[in-house]
């Protein structure tokens, strides 16, 4: 989502894929489950938006990578301490010099419509990523080549030793294996074909997406029929979709009453911190926001444990930089005090008066919406005059990517490597740098940061990245949130993580 890592009602079918039997409820069949949880049914998942696209490679949106997650694979994936294991790739080995990287592949791997899975649709897909110059093409920064030396193996060379390379290849699904003819067919948007454990089904746009189990796939076969999510905007309609049975599952919970619902024992409601952040950018090709002094103005005039109380009710912690505070990269930097004064004084220096701010938010995200209004009260105390501008989130993406924007406030989710929360979006020539921020300091600590294989170094050169992007206010960070998620008790075996990866994989229902 947004300028994230990830991004992202009507009721006629736009694209009917496969029909699904029994999709329209959420109960288990009578099938082999011994301890009371079937092998079947399908899963009514209530997520807050609608998905732009489904072409892994293209979105930047979370609403697609909720459902994305459960139809493709990567080279290895995080575990729930993100720690990456294998995946499509059994194990790699890595030569003296780390500058080549050798991948073993599963034997018999085949995509949903029965093809085959080798090591050429890898190389296929990380070039497309490069050679397109995608989202993830950061990622690829230091690779000099992607080679298959059969159909088991994947050699990739490095320009420089990468030492959050895995990371890189498996931290979330937009680095994904994909088809090719899916691809050249331009099927990919709406009609994904991928190797995980799910297929889409059909796809209701406005309404719906539909997956059904992947028979083909490698793994250990879901015990689901198939996942249905709807879309579903309002959590307060989420949540009475959950307590009412119409779904199981929901990530899209009114944050003024999650800490009741888990104290609770139906739905079942947990949290814990995540590894995402939450910001507001100023787009630096417009004045004045191009002068240091008055973003840092804004910056003093937030009050941001007011902004998180509105926002989130207790569940997010105030941070003034990207990391959160349970990574080993966590940096205690806090400069911006709430300081009305300070902030006059700093637009005095930039000779702003009488400023308007165009603040874009998207009702996709209601949190976004609820702090605009908090911010914009914050302002008007400066003398900012804030016009809150609220978009779906198609509208919103396209408005950022043509720079259409004053400023807005989105969040980046599911990070790992410190080199996710910073790169594409501060380097110069970072994929998702729409503010315009550029500092040649920054761009040559975190070139030199990506490839340092001392982690004490390493460290130290976030924190310089870190310090100097807060100064600049290239981003005025405001907190990270927790990970809140409800579902019934008919569910067993699932977990919530802290890169908010929604897995259904391991997920029954019971009868």
């Amino acid at each position: 989502m947004s300028s994230t890592r990830f991004r992202l009602a009507g009721a006629t079918c736009a694209l009917m894929l496969v029909a699904v039997a029994g999709c329209t409820t959420g109960e288990g069949v009578d099938v082999d489950g011994a301890d009371g949880a079937s092998a079947g049914g399908v899963l009514n998942a209530a997520i807050g938006g609608e998905p732009d696209q489904l072409d892994p490679h293209k979105t930047s949106a979370y609403h697609s990578f909720q459902v994305l997650e459960n139809v493709f694979d990567t080279l290895v994936e995080p575990d729930a301490n993100l720690a990456p294991q294998p995946s499509l790739a059994t194990g790699w080995t890595t030569s003296d010099d780390q500058l080549t990287w050798t991948f073993t592949l599963r034997e018999g791997v085949k995509f949903s419509d029965g093809s085959a899975l080798t090591a050429e649709d890898v190389v296929y897909s990380y070039q497309r990523i490069i050679d397109e110059k995608l989202n993830t093409a950061y990622k690829f920064g230091t690779v000099k080549s992607v080679a298959a030396a059969d159909p088991t193996t994947v050699v990739i060379t490095l320009n420089a030793p990468t030492p959050n390379l895995l990371a890189n290849l498996g931290g979330f699904k937009g680095v994904a294996i994909v088809q090719k003819a899916n691809v050249e067919s331009g099927e990919i948007t709406t009609k994904p074909i991928g190797s995980g454990p799910f297929a889409l089904g059909s796809y209701t746009s406005g309404d719906n997406i539909q997956l059904v189990r992947n028979d083909n796939y490698w793994g250990e076969r879901p015990k689901l029929d198939g996942v249905r999510f709807s879309f579903v905007s309002d959590p307060t309609v989420a949540l009475q979709n959950l307590r009412g049975g119409e779904v199981q599952w929901t990530d899209n919970l009114p944050p003024q009453q999650v800490a009741a619902l888990r104290d609770g024992d139906d739905p079942t409601v947990e949290s814990l911190p995540s590894t995402d952040y939450w910001y507001v950018a100023l787009n630096q090709a417009r004045k004045p926001y191009d002068d240091v002094n008055v973003r840092r103005a804004i910056a003093f005039a937030l009050d941001r444990e007011a902004i998180t109380k509105a926002a989130k009710f207790g569940l997010a912690t105030v941070n003034q930089t990207a990391i959160p505070q349970n990574s080993a990269f966590y940096y205690e930097y806090a400069p911006y005090r709430h300081d009305v004064n300070q902030a006059r004084q700093l637009l005095d220096q930039a000779g702003v008066s009488d400023l308007t701010m165009d603040l874009m938010v998207t009702s996709e995200y209601p949190e976004t919406v609820t702090a605009a209004q908090v911010i914009a009260s914050q302002l008007a105390g400066i003398g900012v005059n804030v016009n809150i501008r609220t978009l779906d989130f198609a509208q919103w993406l396209d408005e950022q990517g043509n720079g259409n924007f004053d400023s807005f406030m989105l969040g980046w989710l599911g990070n790992i490597d410190p080199d996710e929360f910073y790169y594409a979006q501060h380097h110069s020539g970072g994929t998702f740098n729409f503010h315009k921020y550029h500092n040649p300091t920054v761009d040559q600590l975190l070139d030199r940061a990506r490839t340092e294989t001392d982690q004490a170094a390493r460290k130290q050169q976030y924190e310089q990245v870190a310090k100097q992007i807060v100064d600049d206010a290239s981003y005025i960070y405001l907190y990270n949130p927790d990970v809140a998620q409800g579902w019934s008790k008919q569910v067993t075996g699932y977990q919530v993580r802290p890169d908010r990866a929604i897995r259904f994989r391991d997920v029954a229902l019971a009868r």
